[in-house]
């Protein structure tokens, strides 16, 4: 089995560049040995009743078509109808295909390869005696998830709906919101063997042409037989691939990706994946929220602050509490130093190896909370923190306040869901820096962080755009959510081609009468 340079299966070599011919027998012959040991390939013969000369075939894979549209659109005219009528044989494929079966698409291919792969995409191969050209009738229908408020991204304001594992249902969501025509689809497939159905979605007019170049260029560099989830190609198109920091964005809520296809970027979707990439991704949008647009500009402003400020402490108060506690004891006042001491008394354990330990058992009682049930889950994180956390003190293993800093630092993680990867690994490189080398540790390690997000460019796009440079409107909607009278315009850098998001507001500012 080979591929091309799109990934795509070539059949060809391995069936010795067989081809259809005008046989029916041996044409099913050649798909039976194709699929064979496939208990689930289905061949049905049948012909027309007025018509016994035109001898049928349909061949599917049972679960992958809709058996209703089966029998009623395909089977039951082609039985049915009087094609003894039409005199002229060469012309009877094409008589099927225009007047007598019924389905909103139909191809005509007698190309091997296409032909293979739309059989396993769970359309119907219709063969035909007589005739080296097949149907390729639309007849898919398998079990799908209803749409429904995605578990990952809750809201108490705003759409409910989400994402599903069907790629067409997930373009219908965004088509709904976005009625523009310049609305342009790509689709193409990526997997030698799950031959996985892709499609690049942007706005014609907003998004740069460098970006949907740079997107397709780097999916056809993809050589992998298998993708079962977006995740797979969100790690193989991702600038700066050692980087805890993510570049390509991920999103199961269709409002949240209309937002971004409006403001210039492009979208992949990723069939049997609930989860839609984004592309260029900055750091300023890990810390925003879909509420934030639906609320009032200053109740979002504050929130999306908690948000910022909740991140950077989830790595950076540990760190600080190791290298004062330990290193620079005079920064403390001395009542609140004397508490820490007397609270540390009978405590063998160091308070680095005591901080790590708790945050390592808090990280492991919140991972097996998601992986259980979810009543169990609950139960497991609430009574699972609080019984080791009482136990742990009462036994002088670790102190009350490596407690508190534990279940701070985990409900400041919590807070902001797209950054709890890097939150940790980057509290445990703070913490191990201040462990080392105290205050200065802890400096150093905040400057090779800070130069590390600097250098990273997301398909071209810094970072850090709009956090270390406020330049005429970029600054509206990092730190803060500029009411919507102010932002007239779209981000500058990824929505260059053009900037015009609204009218002028300033008449907007005054109370209506």
């Amino acid at each position: 089995m080979q591929t091309n340079n799109k990934g795509d299966v070539v059949y060809k070599k391995s069936l010795n560049n067989r081809e259809l011919t005008t046989s029916l027998e041996q044409n099913i012959s050649l798909f039976e040995g194709i699929f064979k040991g496939d208990a689930t390939f289905v061949t049905r013969r049948f012909q027309n009743k007025h018509l016994p000369a035109a001898k049928c075939c349909v061949l599917y894979f049972d679960g992958m078509v809709n058996i209703e549209v089966l029998n009623e659109n395909i089977i039951i005219p082609v039985l049915d109808n009087d094609l003894s009528q039409q005199i002229d044989n060469e012309n009877l494929l094409d008589e099927l295909q225009y007047k007598v079966i019924a389905a909103n698409k139909i191809k005509v291919s007698a190309d091997i390869d296409t032909i293979i792969g739309s059989v396993i995409s769970g359309e119907t191969l219709f063969l035909l005696e007589g005739y080296d050209t097949a149907l390729i009738i639309s007849s898919q229908g398998w079990e799908k998830r209803t749409v429904a408020e995605p578990e990952s991204a809750r809201v108490v304001r705003g759409p409910r709906d989400g994402f599903t594992e069907s790629i067409k249902v997930n373009l219908s969501l965004v088509r709904r919101r976005i009625k523009d025509p310049g609305l342009k689809i790509k689709f193409r497939k990526i997997g030698t063997r799950t031959q996985t159905e892709t499609c690049i979605c942007y706005i014609e007019g907003l998004v740069m042409d460098g970006i949907v170049k740079e997107l397709e260029s780097r999916l056809d560099k993809i050589d992998i037989d298998a993708v079962l989830d977006s995740g797979y190609i969100q790690e193989l198109i991702r600038d700066e691939p050692f980087s805890p920091f993510e570049t390509v964005g991920a999103s199961e809520r269709p409002d949240v990706i209309a937002s971004k296809l409006l403001e210039g970027r492009a979208a992949l979707f990723v069939d049997s994946s609930p989860f839609v990439l984004t592309v260029p991704f900055i750091l300023a949008e890990a810390g925003q929220a879909n509420e934030d647009y639906y609320n009032n500009y200053i109740f979002s402003s504050i929130n999306r602050l908690l948000r910022t400020t909740s991140a950077i402490m989830s790595f950076t108060v540990p760190a600080l509490f190791q290298a004062i506690v330990t290193f620079h004891q005079e920064m403390l006042p001395t009542q609140l130093l004397l508490s820490i001491s007397a609270a540390r008394e009978g405590v063998p354990i160091p308070t680095v190896f005591s901080l790590f330990t708790m945050l390592i058992i808090f990280d492991i009682v919140r991972e097996a909370g998601i992986r259980m049930p979810a009543p169990i889950g609950q139960t497991i994180s609430i009574v699972g923190t609080l019984v080791l956390g009482q136990a742990a003190v009462e036994a002088k293993l670790v102190s009350a306040p490596v407690v508190i800093i534990t279940a701070l630092t985990g409900i400041l993680t919590l807070l902001n869901r797209n950054l709890v990867t890097v939150t940790i690994v980057l509290r445990f490189l703070f913490l191990a820096a201040a462990a080392f080398f105290g205050i200065y540790g802890f400096i150093f390690a905040f400057i090779i962080t800070t130069v590390h997000l600097m250098s990273i460019r997301s398909f071209g796009v810094p970072y850090m755009l709009g956090v270390t440079t406020v330049r005429d409107h970029d600054g509206q909607d990092i730190w803060i959510r500029a009411p919507w009278w102010t932002m007239t315009l779209r981000p500058k850098i990824i929505g260059m081609r053009n900037l015009a998001r609204q009218a002028s507001g300033k008449d907007r500012r005054k109370r209506w009468k």
